[in-house]
């Protein structure tokens, strides 16, 4: 029976979720964000939990980082008189 998620665990993996197919470097990327969470949600030392928490915070920003927003509208500034 596989461990239960707690709630940053489960978080993480549904934020990650969202960004569909994962490349590059995004498959280590998130496995040491659920690793991360893991720690965070064990709750083992209080004093980790701050840095725990950045270094968290700073691969999931490297994850977001690696991604190019879509413009749905690439001629949307045609409109516009120069």
């Amino acid at each position: 029976m596989p461990a239960k998620r707690g709630d940053v665990e489960s978080a993480v993996r549904d934020d990650i979720g969202e960004l569909g197919d994962l490349i590059g470097l995004e498959p280590s990327l998130a496995a040491a964000a659920y690793r991360l969470a893991q720690a965070i949600d064990a709750d083992e030392d209080a004093r980790q939990l701050p840095a725990l928490t950045k270094e968290l915070r700073s691969t999931l920003q490297a994850l977001m980082d690696g991604r190019v927003e879509e413009d749905d509208d690439e001629f949307g500034d045609m409109a516009s008189p120069e």
